[in-house]
């Protein structure tokens, strides 16, 4: 499973970070920053969830 952002639409408002923070992180400078591209499966759940929680649509799971 590989994690994919479009940067031109992540607004950094964090919910990722909440549903994943092993994955995500927005920084004190105000971006997002990918902590795992390649998560492991057992993250799974939480990536499909990110990915339906973001409000502009910015994450997608490969794989």
């Amino acid at each position: 499973m590989r994690v994919v952002v479009d940067f031109d639409k992540c607004t950094s408002n964090a919910v990722c970070m909440a549903v994943a923070p092993e994955v995500f992180e927005v920084r004190d400078d105000g971006y997002l920053y990918i902590l795992q591209e390649e998560p492991p499966d057992a993250l799974r759940p939480k990536m499909e969830d990110a990915v339906r929680q973001c409000p502009t649509g910015a994450i997608s799971v490969e794989g």
